[in-house]
C-alpha cells in the first residue's frame, strides 16, 4: 500500500542546486533511512515532504486518510503550556477522549457527563491508550506533566516532539535525527519500540546501530542521484562498495571508447548518412560518461600535537554538588597519556559537569584537580560553533591566523586547510549562517583541531555530522597519540574509539568499566538487580579484581581492551582482504594495500600472544 509519493522535485537556493528531480515512494511498513552528505539537502527534503517548505517543482502526494507525525530538529511549542496540555493539544481524538474523561473525574458531581465520558473510553478502548503514553514520557524523562513548556531544555524540548509523534500512533512517522539528545538507554528502548510497533518510517540518522536495527531499506542520495538498498546498514554498505566499484569499471570502458570515437571525430566524415550523424549523437553520450567524476574527497585531519608530559590530569577527592545533587563524591583519578575513555550515563548525572570541572570552568566543592604543565585543551561542547552576523566561512579560520602549523615545520594556509575539510573555494565565502547543521558541526571541529591540543573533549561530536565525516573522525581519534574523552550516545562511534569507560550511575557513583560499550552492555544486563548499598557497590564492581584473580587491575582492564581490539582488528583483516579481489587494482595499490595488510596481520599476533600471556597467569 502506498502512503506517500514523491515525484521529481527540486531545490535551489540562489546559484545553490541541492537536487533536482527526485522522486522516489514510501510504502506501508517500510522502514527507509535517507543517507546523504551534508550539505545536500536531507533536511531539506523532509521539510518538504512535511510542508513546513516547498519544492522548486515537482509534487509530494499522500495516500487519503493516512495519519503523518513528523519531527523536526528545531520543534516548535506553545512555551505556556504544560507538557501535558502539549501532549492534549494534539489532532488525536482518543486524547480528547481521556482529557473529556480526567475532567469528568474532576467534577463527580456531574453524573451524566461522566457516565458519557465514561463510555467514550470504553468504545475508543482509550484505557490501555492512556497506559501506553504515560509509559512513553516515561521512559522520555518526561515525567513532570506540570512543567511548563518555556521551561523546558532544547533536549527536553526535541523528546516531547518525539514523545508527541510516537503518542500520536501515525501511520507514517517522518525522523530528523531521532537519537539525538537522547541518552543510550532512551536509544535503545526506542530501537525496541519500533521494532515492535507497525509503523511506516522515514528517517534521517547517522546512528549506525540504529540504521542496523532498525530500518529495512535505504535510499542514498550521492551525485545528485538517488540509490534504493532493500536491506539494513550493513547490505547498505556492501552494495554501495559494489556499486561504486561497477560504476568506476563502466567509467573506464567508457574513456577507452571515447578515445576511439575521438580520433574518428577528428577525421570530421564527410558523408552525413544517417548511420553517421546517429555515431555523433552517441559520442556526445560517450564523452559525458567518460568524463564523470566521483567527488569522493575526505575530510583530512592533521595535528601539529604539542607535546604531552607525565603529568597529564590528577583527581584528588574531587567532591561536587548542586544542592541535594550529588554529582562527584570523593572521585580520585589519575589520567595517563594516550588514554581514550567513553563517558556514559543517564540525562542528568553530571557528566557535562564533570567535563567543566576538567577543564576548570567550574570548580569542586572539595578536593583538587591538578592539570598537567603541558596540557593543551581541545573542548568540543554541544553548544557547537558561535555565529557572528555577516560572518564568512574563512573568516572564522582566518581569526586563528592566515597560516596554521602542522606536523614537521610545515605550515598550511587558511583556504586550504579548510577545503581538507571539505569546504570548496565558493564555499569559503558563504555566511556561516546559511550552513547546514552538519556543515557548521564540521566547521566546529576545524576550530577545535587546529589548536593542535594534546587532551581532546567531545561532547556529542556525532550529532548532525554525516557518515563519511564520522568515519574520518574515527580514524583520525584511532591514531591520535594524546588522551582523548567522549560523551557521546553513538555506540558505533565508543565502540571504535575508547578503550574504557566511565559509567556515571547518579548520586556521585562513578564506575571505570574495562571496555568499551557493546562489552559493557554485555556485563550490566548479565548483572542483578541490586540496591545502591555499600555491599552492594562492591558486589557491582566484582569484575575489577575478585579474590581468585590473579590478574592485577591494569592487567584485567588489558586484557578487556586486547579482547576489544582482537574483534576490532580481525574486521579490519577481512575487509581488507575483500579489497583485493577488485581485478582493476594497479600495482602500487596492491602494494599499498599488502602494507596495511602486513600491519594489522602484524597486530594481530602481537595482541594474541599478549592474550595468551594474560591468560596463563589467570589460570
Amino acid at each position: 500500500m502506498n502512503y506517500l509519493t514523491v515525484e521529481n522535485i527540486s531545490k535551489s537556493y540562489g546559484e545553490l542546486t541541492l537536487f533536482e528531480n527526485i522522486s522516489f515512494s514510501i510504502h506501508k511498513d517500510q522502514k527507509i533511512a535517507f543517507v546523504a552528505k551534508n550539505g545536500t539537502g536531507k533536511t531539506s527534503i523532509l521539510n518538504i515532504i512535511s510542508g513546513d517548505d516547498e519544492a522548486d517543482s515537482g509534487t509530494i502526494t499522500y495516500r487519503n486518510g493516512i495519519v503523518v507525525s513528523f519531527l523536526s530538529q528545531d520543534p516548535k511549542f506553545n512555551d505556556a503550556l504544560t507538557v501535558e496540555e502539549t501532549i492534549f493539544a494534539s489532532d488525536n481524538p482518543i486524547l480528547k477522549v481521556i482529557l473529556d474523561y480526567e475532567h469528568a473525574l474532576l467534577n463527580p458531581e456531574d453524573a451524566d457527563a461522566y457516565q458519557k465520558a465514561f463510555e467514550q473510553m470504553e468504545q475508543y478502548q482509550a484505557w490501555d491508550f492512556e497506559t501506553q503514553y504515560k509509559q512513553i514520557l516515561f521512559k522520555l524523562k518526561l515525567e513532570d506533566l506540570n512543567m511548563k513548556v518555556g521551561a523546558l531544555s532544547g533536549g527536553q524540548k526535541k523528546r516531547l516532539s518525539l514523545a508527541n509523534a510516537l503518542i500520536n500512533k501515525p501511520d507514517l512517522l517522518i525522523l530528523d535525527e531521532p537519537t539525538n539528545h537522547l541518552d543510550l538507554e532512551m536509544i535503545e528502548w526506542l530501537e525496541a519500540f519500533f521494532a515492535k510497533e507497525n509503523i511506516t518510517l522515514f528517517m534521517v540518522t547517522h546512528d549506525r546501530y540504529f540504521l542496523e536495527r532498525v530500518c529495512n531499506e535505504i535510499i542514498e542520495l550521492d551525485e545528485g542521484q538517488l540509490y534504493s538498498y532493500k536491506g539494513n546498514y550493513s547490505y547498505y554498505l556492501e552494495k554501495r562498495e559494489a556499486r561504486i566499484e561497477q560504476t568506476e569499471v563502466e567509467t573506464g570502458k567508457a574513456k577507452q571508447l571515447f578515445k576511439k570515437e575521438l580520433e574518428w571525430m577528428r577525421r570530421q566524415p564527410k558523408a552525413r548518412t544517417t548511420k553517421s550523424k546517429s555515431r555523433i549523437d552517441d559520442f556526445h553520450d560517450i564523452k559525458h560518461r567518460a568524463s564523470q567524476r566521483r567527488n569522493d574527497h575526505e575530510v583530512q585531519l592533521e595535528l601539529n600535537m604539542e607535546r604531552l608530559g607525565s603529568k597529564v590530569v590528577e583527581f584528588h577527592k574531587v567532591s561536587k554538588s548542586f544542592k541535594d545533587k550529588v554529582i562527584l563524591d570523593g572521585f580520585e583519578y589519575l589520567f595517563k597519556n594516550g588514554e581514550r575513555v567513553g563517558i556514559i550515563g543517564k540525562n542528568g548525572t553530571g557528566k557535562t559537569t564533570f567535563l567543566n570541572l576538567l577543564t576548570q570552568t567550574s570548580q569542586p566543592d572539595s578536593g583538587k584537580v591538578i592539570i598537567g604543565e603541558t596540557v593543551k585543551f581541545g573542548y568540543y561542547t554541544q553548544k557547537g560553533i558561535t555565529i557572528k552576523p555577516e560572518q564568512k566561512v574563512i573568516d572564522v579560520i582566518r581569526e586563528f591566523g592566515d597560516y596554521i602549523p602542522l606536523k614537521k615545520g610545515k605550515q598550511i594556509s587558511a583556504q586550504q586547510l579548510l577545503e581538507r575539510f571539505l569546504f570548496s573555494r565558493k564555499k569559503q565565502y558563504d555566511f556561516v549562517e546559511k550552513l547546514s547543521g552538519g556543515e557548521r558541526k564540521r566547521l566546529y571541529l576545524c576550530t577545535v583541531l587546529i589548536q593542535n591540543p594534546n587532551f581532546l573533549i567531545l561532547d556529542e561530536p556525532t550529532n548532525d555530522l554525516d557518515i563519511v565525516t564520522l568515519n574520518v573522525l574515527e580514524s583520525f581519534l584511532m591514531d591520535f597519540p594524546g588522551c582523548v574523552i567522549v560523551v557521546s550516545h553513538d555506540r558505533y562511534f565508543m565502540d571504535k574509539v575508547v578503550d574504557h569507560l566511565f559509567v556515571f550511575r547518579g548520586d556521585g557513583v562513578i564506575e571505570d568499566f574495562p571496555g568499551n560499550y557493546t562489552d559493557f552492555r554485555i556485563y550490566d544486563d548479565s548483572q542483578p538487580v541490586i540496591s545502591n548499598t555499600s555491599e552492594d557497590k562492591k558486589e557491582k564492581n566484582a569484575w575489577k579484581k575478585t579474590e581468585e584473580n590473579k590478574l592485577s587491575y591494569n592487567e584485567e582492564k588489558e586484557l578487556k581492551n586486547i579482547e576489544s581490539k582482537l574483534n576490532s582488528l580481525a574486521f579490519d583483516k577481512k575487509e581488507l582482504e575483500a579489497k583485493f579481489n577488485n581485478p582493476d587494482l594497479k600495482p602500487e595499490e596492491i602494494n599499498k594495500l599488502s602494507e596495511k595488510l602486513q600491519q594489522i596481520i602484524d597486530d594481530l599476533e602481537a595482541k594474541e600472544l599478549r592474550w595468551l600471556e594474560l591468560h596463563e597467569k589467570l589460570e
